[in-house]
């Protein structure tokens, strides 16, 4: 049973990984080498070419036999304004992780995304009185986003920090703490 799926997963990787390849290259998307996609990655670009950047070493995980906790949805990552603006750093780990954008977000190196994260930097209804203007989003290098987190507009998180499970970040967290809940608030300094 092992050796069938470990087959299994390989023969995934070995798809999935080429075709995502082409899907985020015919859409516009800078990519670095060595990349894996567990699943087919979904990608809307409105913003044009060079407006999406991914570094090297990333992992997609849209399968949703790719990660044992459970993935409800494949990685989406979205740009819905003219400059609006994607950039993911190196070594970065994803699980049915949603990123939507309309002004701009940025993820450091080694940023590792639990299953069915959803960060952005938009409430999403531009059109709607009540909706505020699209404020940037940062999350620094080695951060942590717990399963089903919320990362949304105009947060910064700092570097090392952990975001619990089921978190949802209204406000910056800063470097080196533990931070949980909704909304999310530091728990512990590291």
């Amino acid at each position: 049973m092992f050796l069938l799926t470990r087959f299994s997963r390989y023969a995934r990787l070995s798809l999935s990984t080429p075709l995502s390849y082409l899907i985020l290259v015919m859409s516009g998307v800078k990519i670095g080498k060595k990349n894996l996609f567990d699943g087919v990655i979904r990608i809307v670009n409105q913003s044009g070419r060079k407006s999406i950047i991914i570094g090297e070493k990333c992992r997609f995980n849209s399968s949703s036999r790719s990660n044992m906790i459970g993935i409800n949805r494949p990685c989406i990552i979205s740009t819905h304004l003219p400059n609006s603006k994607i950039s993911i750093g190196n070594n970065c780990g994803f699980s049915g992780t949603v990123i939507g954008c309309f002004k701009e977000i940025y993820l450091g190196n080694n940023v590792r995304c639990g299953a069915n994260t959803l960060i952005t930097d938009s409430d999403w209804h531009l059109n709607d009185p009540r909706s505020g203007i699209p404020k940037a989003v940062r999350i620094e290098d080695n951060v942590w986003l717990g399963v089903n987190s919320v990362v949304l507009k105009g947060v910064t998180i700092g570097t090392n920090s952990v975001i619990g499970a089921n978190s949802v970040v209204v406000k910056d967290i800063p470097a080196n703490v533990i931070a949980a809940g909704n909304p999310c608030k530091i728990i512990k300094y590291l």
